[in-house]
């Protein structure tokens, strides 16, 4: 059944495209084109693709990494317009650390690989 309608419609545009090639080149063209927009606007507004989800992901956290920093450095240049000696400046830098955004991952540290069976 599909082997026959395969081939009438095989005909139909072998027909179609000696009879009148202008209009079947028009034809062609106008159903790509509808078949492209509507293949970008079902992408657009019904497709959520992982992309978009980690591109939204990396710029929450850009932003909450950047008004972090910009909260740090705001608190460390009102220190040091309070801070009027340089020795005091130093004592301080040395006293307070900044916890670091990097983590400690546990796991086996203490065993060492042996050497010799490479």
């Amino acid at each position: 059944m599909a082997i026959c309608i395969t081939i009438l419609a095989a005909i139909g545009l072998v027909g179609s495209l000696i009879s009148n090639p202008a209009g079947f080149l028009q034809r062609i063209a106008v159903i790509v084109l509808i078949v492209a927009a509507v293949y970008f606007l079902v992408r657009r507004f019904y497709q959520s693709s992982p992309e978009k989800r980690e591109q939204r992901a990396f710029v929450k956290a850009a932003k909450k990494s950047k008004k972090r920093l910009q909260h740090k450095d705001s608190g460390h240049n009102k220190q040091r317009a309070n801070v009027r000696s340089l020795a005091s400046l130093r004592r301080n830098k040395a006293t307070k650390k900044h916890p670091s955004h990097l983590t400690v991952i546990e796991g086996k540290k203490g065993k060492k690989k042996d050497r010799a069976t490479f």
